[in-house]
């Protein structure tokens, strides 16, 4: 392999984290930190890995963070898709958000439940009316035998709804993840970064400094 790994090594000079600049709700400090990841123009700062399991296997890929409150936090998806029935099977998730531009990241883990339909529709009828047609055309994560029939399926469904909205599939919608956890990381020098939990007891946020 022509690329030496251990090699690639980066101190992490950005700055510090200490209990004093938390906020002693975690919503309100994601909210600072993705307002700086947005503002300092990193590609999609709402991007985030989710990770999901079942018996036989954990899943893991990027999707968007749509909208999150102290209720927590909201992506959307096909319900028939492979990270749907893993969460049925196991209504349990965690997020990564690897903002690592500014040295940070945020690990979030809790369990999972659907939106209601009226917040599905609000959010699907403020989507461009191409990825609207997206949602219909595609049976996500089933096989496909070319890109063409995906596109064949795309232009059936545009000649269906060419007039009016285009209306929610039942089987697309949205998840929040409710945390349980939400750990903020920020990278030190010598690989002594700072890390603070904030763990749910009962109506109460806890927070700890982690070890690196």
């Amino acid at each position: 392999m022509g690329v030496d790994l251990i090699k690639l090594r980066r101190e992490f000079t950005s700055g510090g984290l200490t209990r004093t600049e938390l906020n002693n709700n975690p919503f309100d400090q994601f909210e600072t930190w993705i307002e700086q990841a947005t503002q300092a123009e990193l590609t999609l700062p709402n991007a985030m890995s989710l990770a999901t399991s079942d018996a036989d296997e954990i899943s893991i890929r990027t999707v968007l963070l749509k909208s999150f409150d102290e209720q927590g936090f909201v992506f959307f998806t096909n319900y028939n898709s492979k990270k749907s029935k893993q969460i049925q099977d196991n209504p349990k998730a965690a997020l990564l958000f690897p903002w690592l531009d500014l040295e940070r990241q945020v690990k979030i883990s809790g369990v999972v439940e659907k939106i209601s339909t009226l917040e599905s529709v609000k959010y699907f009828a403020s989507r461009p009316k191409d990825s609207q047609l997206g949602a219909w055309a595609s049976s996500q994560s089933s096989q496909l035998s070319s890109r063409q029939v995906l596109l064949s399926q795309f232009e059936s469904m545009k000649a269906k709804f060419i007039k009016g909205k285009v209306p929610l599939p039942d089987f697309w919608g949205g998840y929040r993840v409710v945390p349980h956890t939400i750990e903020f990381w920020q990278g030190r020098e010598n690989r002594l970064h700072d890390r603070f939990v904030y763990k749910k007891e009962q109506d109460e946020w806890l927070i700890s400094r982690l070890a690196p």
